[in-house]
Order: structure tokens, then sequence, then C-alpha cells
């Protein structure tokens, strides 16, 4: 059996891209930290991680080919500490959501051990072009 593909139909012109960036979300499918999304207007939506033990300076949030990448580093200072017991994970992870068109990244918040971070989603123009025929 074939696997098909979006340019297996004739009517999807151009969505290659689209079924790499399908390819590569189900690759991001990681479960730490834990993060909700939220949609917070008609138009804009919150993704809130969990990233207790984190500080500011340990965390990373960057756009690469409209992919929102959170990154977080905490410092080891388990060498200082005896642990009895270590049950809050304080490893580094990477965190990507795929963003679609128009979608824009705004501010970054820290608190109570919560990273927030607010997207918006710009509205495109209808564009509507007439094509002239001419005789051949």
């Amino acid at each position: 059996m074939s696997k098909l593909t979006l340019g297996s139909y004739p009517h999807m012109l151009g969505f290659e891209q689209l079924e790499r960036l399908l390819e590569r979300t189900a690759k991001t499918a990681e479960g730490y930290p834990p993060f909700n999304i939220e949609q917070t207007s008609e138009h804009s939506f919150r993704i809130t991680l969990a990233v207790a033990g984190f500080r500011e300076e340990d965390l990373a949030i960057t756009v690469e080919d409209r992919q929102l990448v959170i990154r977080g580093r905490s410092r080891d200072d388990s060498a200082e500490r005896i642990f009895l017991h270590r049950g809050i994970a304080a490893r580094q992870f990477q965190r990507s959501f795929v963003l679609a068109d128009g979608v824009e990244v705004g501010e970054a918040v820290m608190e109570n051990g919560l990273l927030h971070v607010d997207l918006t989603q710009n509205q495109p123009e209808t564009v509507v072009q007439t094509i002239k025929i001419r005789k051949g």
C-alpha cells in the first residue's frame, strides 16, 4: 500500500510545505514540560508552560522557520546540595510549536513558576484578482 501525500491530490497545488510542517509537528510530541494552550480572544492565544525551578535567564524563546521554540537549561547546583528526595524535574527541555501564517509571538511573562507566551493571529485581507484572457 502506498502512502498518500498532499501532492497526490491534483487540486491541491503548492501544499508540499504544509505536509512538511505536519511531519515536523509529529516529531515534537515530547511530554516535558507540561503545557496549556488557551484562546484568550477571537484572534489571540496563550501558551503556558510549567517551568518550576527555572529562572528567566534559564529560558530562551525563539521563532525559527515559522516554529516557536522554547528551550530551558537549568543550572546544575546539585553538587552543592544533598537531596533526600528529588521529585522536581530540572532537566533541560525544548518545546516546539508550529505557527500558521499570520501568527505573531507577542509578550512572554514568567509568573509563579509558569511561563506565558502570548500569540496573535492577524487576519489576512481578502484579495480578489481578475486574470485577463488574451487571444492566442
